[in-house]
């Protein structure tokens, strides 16, 4: 998990080169988001930049990676987390110039298409029988939100304790994702989202909401770039219909 983490860290470094005077834009935006949520925010990233003469770019990690990012000084405008607690972090270290409630998401258990049981799943329970001697691959557990929301989950399910030791964590719930689309895990947890995004899953099974805390995303504007003009406005653009629109036509719904 370090060499990850110290490879987005190395991303971001480029970045903030990217990111100084000199260049031909006449602005910059930083953009941290969620990993979940790579897809749908490029694709409104590129609505809104257009023709403008602005030089945009996506960082996408765990909500915890691009939190601890931040308060290390990584200039970054916008943060997208799928955690509020990481947002509570970047905000108690002062860092915040606005934030809002944005999208909400839930939990599935999915398996890879070759693999898909003949069996129904009905319970968090059937899963420690479906895996046999394999892993469930998750993201993971005690940083990542879609691990942290699974753990919470498998426990409150009372199924934590017979999987424990037959998990595969990954850095983020995209990792957790292509572990199974690769047949490295048969099956896993990730965001329904995240399911609906690949070909290579079928959703067999949705974790009950209350069983974990809501998923719920904020969207912030740092305090950084509460000057940049450039920032704002994607900021604003974001929680506009025509912004989230590229977030519900994924299977995000919006948070309020």
């Amino acid at each position: 998990m370090f060499h990850k983490l110290r490879l987005s860290g190395l991303v971001v470094l480029g970045l903030i080169a990217l990111c100084t005077p000199g260049r031909a834009a006449d602005s910059n935006v930083l953009v941290f988001a969620a990993a979940s949520t790579r897809d749908a925010m490029d694709a409104a990233i590129a609505a809104w930049r257009g023709d403008r003469d602005v030089q945009v770019h996506g960082v996408y990690a765990s909500s915890a990676a691009l939190a601890r990012q931040i308060q290390d000084g990584a200039p970054a405008a916008l943060y997208l987390s799928a955690n509020i607690a990481w947002m509570n972090a970047v905000a108690g270290s002062g860092l915040l110039s606005d934030r809002n409630d944005y999208l909400h998401n839930r939990l599935v258990l999915i398996a890879n298409r070759e693999m898909v049981p003949s069996r129904p799943v009905d319970s968090a329970g059937d899963i420690a029988i479906l895996l046999g001697n394999d892993r469930l691959a998750l993201a993971e557990t005690t940083g990542a939100p879609a691990g942290i929301y699974a753990r919470t989950a498998l426990e409150t399910l009372g199924a934590w304790d017979s999987l424990r030791g037959r998990l595969a964590e990954m850095s983020n719930v995209r990792g957790a994702l292509f572990m199974v689309e690769r047949g490295e895990a048969p099956f896993g947890v990730v965001y329904r989202t995240d399911a609906l995004a690949s070909s290579g899953v079928e959703i067999i099974w949705a974790v009950p909401g209350e069983a974990h805390p809501p998923v719920i995303y904020q969207l912030a504007l740092l305090s950084q770039a509460a000057d940049n003009p450039d920032a704002v406005d994607l900021f604003r653009f974001l929680q506009s219909p025509d912004g989230q629109r590229f977030f519900t036509d994924r299977g995000f719904g919006l948070a309020g």
